[in-house]
């Protein structure tokens, strides 16, 4: 048992601050699992080992990264509340089913808001400031190569939110990052054994390339063909997909 700091006392008597400091190293760690757990099923959602209309429980899914349910179960209802899942009483959770209209419209949206602000960022970001972000364009590039698509995804999201961070917009950037999980790309293991995320990732160098040149309307329009891209790639995954199978066992950070 966790002591509070008025059971714990020092050898005065004195009330001490350990009982708080375990309490919340405990809290810490748990939040910090249960990040870990969401990030690893918004991957599992994106790839495609989580399936669309397949019902998951919060036990089966720990056995499978080796932790207690307890975490799980939070980081699950952290994915409801983004709309990735919906709770179904005593079975678990159901990932969220998105039809072609609904990643139409994210794709609108997406598009009204980053393909302005591409050219607002071109117009007034330093030189610098994008030259900063090429190390994580070619890593995305590199992933795709690779087959990496934890990478891959991580790579793209940090390119994309970043960018647009450079015009100052928090909100924007939540936005933006909320869209992103909600319109995720379905089969995105078939997609990668294809080889048919390489063209969309090096839209990134060239969109980048633009950019640092001044190219405000070249940049605008690269920033509007690889969210064109990206929707077509939306298409292909949804239709390449195989039937459901279960997560394959694995461990957290591996």
């Amino acid at each position: 048992m966790i002591l509070s700091a008025v059971q714990a006392r020092g050898t005065k008597g004195t009330p001490t601050v350990m009982g708080h400091l375990k309490q919340r190293n405990l809290i810490t760690t748990r939040e910090r699992l249960r990040d870990q757990v969401a990030h690893a099923l918004r991957a599992a959602l994106i790839s495609g080992e989580l399936r669309p209309g397949e019902v998951y429980s919060a036990p089966g899914l720990a056995e499978d990264f080796g932790i207690s349910a307890t975490p799980v179960r939070e980081a699950m209802l952290d994915l409801a509340r983004e709309g990735l899942v919906e709770p179904v009483r005593n079975k678990g959770f159901r990932v969220t089913e998105v039809n072609e209209r609904d990643l139409d419209q994210y794709t609108e949206i997406r598009a009204l808001i980053e393909v302005p602000m591409i050219g607002r960022i071109t117009r007034g970001a330093a030189r610098e400031d994008l030259e900063a972000l090429r190390p994580v364009a070619e890593d995305i590039v590199r992933a795709a190569r690779e087959h990496d698509l934890i990478g891959y995804l991580e790579a793209d999201r940090q390119f994309h939110l970043s960018l647009l961070a450079l015009a100052g917009n928090d909100r924007l950037v939540e936005t933006v990052g909320d869209l992103r999980k909600r319109s995720r790309l379905y089969g995105l293991t078939t997609l990668d054994e294809r080889d048919q995320l390489i063209p969309s990732a090096e839209e990134h160098i060239e969109l980048l390339d633009l950019m640092v040149a001044g190219d405000v309307t070249g940049a605008e329009t690269c920033m509007a063909r690889h969210l064109g891209h990206v929707r077509s790639l939306w298409a292909k995954g949804a239709q390449g997909q195989e039937p459901a199978e279960r997560i394959p066992r694995r461990r957290l950070g591996t």
